[in-house]
């Protein structure tokens, strides 16, 4: 069982208790939150998707892999995986829109593949375009 052990104080321990009982090796990756952007350490593992903080390890993000609705890669024309992954999350409750968490990594292809292990083929897709998201909107309001 992967551990993540925080000093809070130079007296008291306190311990970050990982989702997964079986992770892969830690891959490092940046999650865009809010404003900026946070340095850390992704962990793929058999329960959930979880990224913890270089700077501050209680600022932990865990997604479990039943909350991901799916995952989309950023391809580029000549068929490359670029960087930049977005984790779709399902809707919770009466929603109408989809929270999306964006992830940066140098092993982006490594992820999507350790991913698609867990969620399967037709839940790890192709990131729209910005020439694709404009036909979707001309075609939507054409009809």
């Amino acid at each position: 069982l992967w551990q993540v052990f925080l000093l809070k104080n130079w007296y008291t321990i306190t311990m970050i208790q990982s989702l997964n009982t079986q992770t892969s090796a830690p891959l490092q990756a940046i999650a865009y939150v809010g404003l900026g952007s946070v340095y850390g350490k992704l962990l793929i593992g058999d329960k959930a998707f979880e990224f913890f903080n270089d700077a501050n390890i209680a600022d932990a993000i865990q997604i479990p892999w039943e909350t991901i609705h799916h995952v989309e890669g950023v391809v580029t024309r000549q068929h490359k995986v670029r960087r930049q992954f977005v984790i779709v999350l399902k809707k919770q409750g009466n929603s109408k829109r989809q929270n999306n968490l964006r992830f940066s990594s140098k092993d982006a292809g490594k992820v999507l593949k350790l991913v698609r292990e867990h969620l399967g083929n037709d839940k790890v897709v192709k990131a729209p375009t910005l020439v694709s998201k404009v036909k979707k909107l001309l075609t939507k309001r054409k009809s």
